[in-house]
């Protein structure tokens, strides 16, 4: 039986994210709808990602705060900023709309909190994400498998429901990037002017370099080395 391949990892942009930052106060609590499960970790080894994050962790705050920041229930993402003696740190959760906390504050997991900032209350800027990263494991790749850059698939797929995303790009985990001059999804040497691929030095500068094509591969048909590693989307309003 041919070994499954490891998770996908899907950027998300938002263009409506950032537009408006609220400073918050940001409480750690026990409630059992924040729980933070193993499944919303993200765990990095000598620098580098050992477990991807499958699923955003939770936060609360209340409907007037959302209305603020242009949430609702088809995009409830939020972006969450800290200032700390080592410099900023952020995190994106998904938010739970409940008109008990109070204004001016988010509630989130206190064990999140407490690995972030230290802390189990602490001061911060919030606003709707801009972007985050989820991984899918392959049953769900198998669902985008053959949809190109340029296509528009339902959000669903890969369990965010109430929204259509936009493929943008992406690259396999090599590093050789997808391009939207080639089709199939298979690799091939091509001279290039610009990216995706390539970032010429100079004016005018052109190279040969190894692409993949513009088309999702089956991961089921890929090697574990060449399997698509990153796909890049943005969220697409009619």
């Amino acid at each position: 039986m041919a070994e499954e391949a490891p998770p996908l990892r899907i950027v998300i942009s938002d263009p409506k994210g950032g537009k408006k930052i609220v400073k918050v106060k940001v409480k750690g609590v026990e409630d059992e709808q924040l729980e933070y499960r193993d499944e919303m970790r993200r765990e990095k080894e000598k620098g580098r990602v050992r477990k991807e994050r499958l699923k955003l962790p939770l936060a609360k705050l209340n409907s007037k705060l959302a209305k603020e920041l242009g949430l609702d229930e088809k995009f409830p993402v939020i972006t969450i900023r800290f200032k700390t003696e080592d410099g900023r740190v952020n995190d994106t959760f998904k938010v739970i709309i409940d008109d008990n906390v109070p204004d001016g504050e988010v509630h989130v997991n206190m064990e999140h909190l407490g690995e972030l900032v230290g802390d189990l209350e602490k001061e911060g800027e919030v606003f709707r994400a801009k972007a985050w990263q989820i991984a899918v494991p392959q049953k769900m790749v198998e669902r985008l498998a053959g949809l190109e850059i340029g296509d528009v698939f339902d959000g669903t797929i890969i369990g965010m429901p109430g929204i259509r995303l936009k493929i943008r790009g992406g690259s396999d985990a090599t590093g050789f990037p997808m391009h939207p001059g080639v089709p199939g999804s298979a690799k091939k040497k091509i001279l290039l002017s610009g990216p995706p691929g390539f970032r010429p030095r100079e004016k005018g500068e052109r190279r040969k370099k190894t692409v993949r094509g513009r088309m999702v591969p089956d991961p089921r048909g890929e090697r574990r080395k060449t399997v698509l590693a990153q796909l890049n989307v943005v969220v697409h309003y009619e």
